[in-house]
């Protein structure tokens, strides 16, 4: 017999996760999903009323792995205005071995549950030479590499009860939301700091390694200015099912885009073997040098979005 689909399994489990909650904390209309090393986002919300929700208790929900993720839903509510918010504290990652649908699931379970605004945040490599270890870019567009070579979260038979076939992407990033960011980084004054927050778009590739220089160069070539592993299915599916969208990447490492050394170039002729590899390895990513970035940049990111849902729910 073939699984529930994605609709009725999300079905089941929003209906779980309200019976959870308080009354008032049942309908959030905002959804935050924090990246790597981004889980201090849930230090936004007020601590009353609060609720956390291991994902491992959730039925059908998916569990994250990488380090930097905590697992978990946090539901509470923000701003002086006491908008209700769901925080999705790590996600699923279709390099983890999860298929797409899952890679998703959370969304549309944020959909059922009446999210009408989600917040999608990612740590990212910079292809922009001009970003730095620390700015924010605030997305207007993306790349779905691995869309465009199959591995698609709406492929297969369309989810009618969520949207239509065939969604256009165009409007993916809500432009409202956009102009909101900037108002909300001067106000708080953040324009004035060393971080800079930018405009740019992602590109979404499978992982779960890190980009070859060669793949680097290509990605800016079509125009990439941050890359990373997650993200764009959530997008993609958030606007299927009619959510408006606000993303964010950190740039916690910047992207190596020059050509490595040939084996004949004279300057490494007299190298050792150590030497050698320190040669190559200037620049190079590491995990741990992502969720630093994260912790040096959350509270900007936190002050931030607090702001936004804060003067988009005084209206």
């Amino acid at each position: 017999m073939a699984a529930p689909n994605a609709y009725i399994r999300a079905t089941e489990t929003a209906q779980y996760v309200r019976s959870q909650l308080p009354e008032a904390l049942q309908h959030p209309k905002v959804a935050i999903v924090c990246g790597s090393g981004l889980g201090g986002l849930a230090d936004t919300i007020e601590p009353e009323p609060k609720v956390e929700l291991s994902y491992a208790t959730i039925p059908n929900f998916p569990q994250a792995t990488v380090l930097g993720h905590a697992s978990k839903f946090v539901f509470g509510q923000i701003g002086e205005h006491k908008t209700p918010v769901a925080l999705l504290v790590g996600r699923a990652h279709f390099y983890e071995g999860h298929d797409m649908d899952v890679v998703t699931f959370a969304a549309r379970v944020c959909k059922l549950l009446g999210v009408e605004t989600i917040v999608v945040t990612n740590a990212a490599g910079g292809l922009n030479q001009t970003y730095s270890v620390g700015d924010i870019v605030c997305l207007n567009d993306h790349l779905n590499i691995a869309g465009l070579v199959g591995v698609h979260p709406l492929r297969g038979p369309n989810l009618d009860d969520f949207g239509t076939r065939f969604p256009p992407l165009s409007d993916a990033y809500d432009l409202d939301l956009r102009r909101r960011t900037h108002k909300a980084w001067a106000k708080l004054g953040l324009d004035q700091g060393k971080r800079k927050l930018h405009e740019g778009v992602y590109a979404f590739v499978g992982g779960p390694t890190y980009e070859t220089r060669a793949e680097c160069r290509m990605l800016s070539m079509l125009g990439a200015d941050v890359v990373g592993m997650s993200t764009v299915p959530e997008i993609i599916v958030a606007r299927h099912a009619g959510m408006r969208v606000l993303a964010f990447s950190l740039v916690t490492n910047s992207a190596v885009l020059e050509a490595g050394s040939w084996g004949n170039d004279p300057e490494i002729q007299a190298m050792s073997r150590s030497e050698l590899a320190d040669h190559l390895n200037k620049g190079k990513a590491n995990h741990e040098e992502v969720l630093e970035a994260g912790r040096e940049a959350a509270k900007d990111m936190q002050a931030l979005v607090k702001q936004i849902l804060s003067d988009l729910y005084e209206d």
